[in-house]
């Protein structure tokens, strides 16, 4: 993902279908409807999915078809096909769960306070580091873009939908900017952490906590454009903390 593709991200944070577009074709229909199943619990772990017949008359789809969408789910680490016995659901902790997909269901399926949590301790592990690496391998163009989201984030009229969006540009544009590739792995994590966040409290709420986490997220800026590596990390962790007393207050 580089520039071009954050300016035209037209992620909706408020709604179930925040972190991935609706099924367009039938493999991707049969991967969302027996992911979801699998992450709700009506396909439990340990269980065998139906005979390859069955599954073919349900999703009305060739046994190619059947066969590739399996696969994918396999590679996810939900399904493990065995000769003669059937295709198995794996346990919980086979889950790739960094996995786009993957976390779209746990969003779509209703996310636990202990995954919530989890969440914000992945983000905390690792964003703050984004943050310094970006500190130290920053662009002048990179910096005048974070500016740019600033100053949208900081319009006190701006609606919860286009604060969230900025919001989620923002970091996922300081996680590009480490320019780690293994960093870019994590924005799915902070897709999903950010997306329940607002659904629950958002603080485009008022003009005021406008300009409050505008003004967190400028310390992170401006300690990126400074290059210095330590207040970055640290003026993103004091952000995660803040976002996820407000989720916990939100379920408490």
């Amino acid at each position: 993902m580089g520039w071009e593709s954050l300016g035209d991200m037209k992620t909706d944070l408020f709604g179930a279908g925040a972190l991935r577009k609706a099924p367009q074709n039938n493999h991707a229909n049969v991967v969302h409807q027996l992911g979801l199943e699998i992450v709700r619990g009506t396909l439990p772990p340990g269980s065998l999915l139906p005979g390859d017949a069955e599954l073919m008359a349900r999703f009305g789809v060739s046994r190619t078809v059947l066969r590739e969408a399996l696969k994918t789910l396999a590679a996810k680490g939900f399904l493990l096909p065995k000769a003669k016995i059937g295709t198995r659901v794996l346990e919980r902790s086979c889950w790739n769960l960094f996995d786009s997909d993957t976390l779209a269901w746990h969003f779509e399926c209703g996310i636990s306070r202990e995954f919530l949590a989890s969440l914000s301790e992945v983000r905390a592990a690792l964003e703050p580091e984004a943050a310094a690496l970006a500190a130290r391998r920053r662009t002048e163009q990179d910096v005048s873009r974070l500016y740019v989201l600033i100053e949208r984030m900081s319009d006190p009229q701006i609606s919860p939908e286009d604060f969230a969006a900025v919001d989620l540009e923002l970091h996922l544009a300081i996680a590009l900017m480490s320019r780690n590739p293994f960093m870019h792995s994590i924005t799915s994590v902070i897709e999903v952490a950010l997306a329940t966040s607002f659904r629950l409290s958002s603080p485009a709420s008022g003009s005021v906590r406008i300009l409050e986490v505008a003004a967190e997220h400028r310390r992170i800026v401006a300690a990126i454009d400074a290059g210095d590596a330590e207040a970055a990390r640290a003026a993103m962790r004091l952000v995660i903390e803040a976002g996820a007393r407000a989720v916990a207050e939100a379920v408490s």
